[in-house]
């Protein structure tokens, strides 16, 4: 399983191969139903290792939890997807949550949320998971990826089941607080909060032909997108450019807690 520091070096191109930059058109998506399975199965070993990783001999149970170095479980009642990044799953309510913090409360964005140690310098919240778990724990709890944006011959916006992101954390005062994580996001022309949700396009798979090694693009940085990119996890489904002269959200920062706040990042159906 990919951890969320090594995300950035698995996609970094070869010579001669296509970039998932900010400013370079990536290639034609990949993302058939023979790699969607690929996810699916990815997403069934990890439920079926999740259970099988529970000893029933308490003394084993004892020895397992003293040689792992996985982060302490906030999350007890949810079902984990791996032992060292912050992904668990509700199935029950259909949601997906994902731990994380603020990465950056002032600024342009390119991005809403990055895997950490990718794209966090446009990012508001920066989560310790790789986009492809996220992918997973989406289609684990029954949600079916549509298509990423595209711009050949003419712009397309990213399809997909549209999805709600709330954010959750901890105040100075100790009070647990949410919010809807579109007014965490000011549209720089009107001056009010984001409007539109967010729809699971999906990303897209490469292959590098140097050695055969497929890789998802999102893992790159492009978990939840704010403007549009081909390789977007989430993306939104309106025209959003991702030129730095043009770029059309920034952090509302009157809402948003400051950097290095622990946050979660909850991700369920809209309504």
């Amino acid at each position: 399983m990919t951890s969320p520091g090594d995300s950035a070096a698995l996609i970094r191109p070869t010579t001669g191969s296509p970039t998932t930059g900010s400013h370079a058109r990536p290639p034609r998506p990949l993302l058939t139903r023979l790699t969607r399975l690929a996810l699916a199965c990815c997403t069934a070993a990890l439920l079926a290792g999740a259970s099988a990783a529970e000893p029933d001999d308490p003394a084993e149970s004892d020895a397992a939890a003293t040689a792992s170095a996985a982060p302490a479980d906030r999350h007890p009642d949810l079902r984990r997807l791996s032992p060292t990044e912050e992904v668990g799953i509700d199935r029950e309510r259909g949601d997906v949550v994902v731990g994380g913090r603020v990465a950056l409360d002032d600024g342009l964005l390119e991005f809403f949320a990055c895997p950490t140690g990718t794209k966090e310098h446009e990012s508001v919240v920066a989560v310790a998971a790789s986009a492809r778990l996220v992918h997973a724990a989406l289609l684990a709890v029954g949600l079916e990826p549509g298509k990423p944006v595209s711009f050949d011959p003419e712009y397309r916006p990213a399809t997909g089941p549209r999805i709600r992101v709330t954010m959750r954390w901890t105040d100075a005062e100790g009070a647990v607080q949410e919010a809807d994580a579109r007014g965490w996001i000011r549209n720089t022309r009107t001056g009010k909060a984001l409007e539109t949700d967010w729809v699971f396009a999906g990303s897209a798979f490469w292959t590098d032909p140097a050695d055969g090694r497929e890789y998802y693009q999102a893992d790159g940085g492009d978990l939840v997108c704010v403007s549009n990119f081909p390789t977007a996890t989430l993306d939104l489904p309106i025209e959003s450019s991702q030129s730095n002269e043009a770029l059309l959200f920034e952090v509302f920062k009157e809402r948003v807690p400051k950097r290095e706040t622990p946050v979660e990042m909850i991700l369920s159906a809209a309504e």
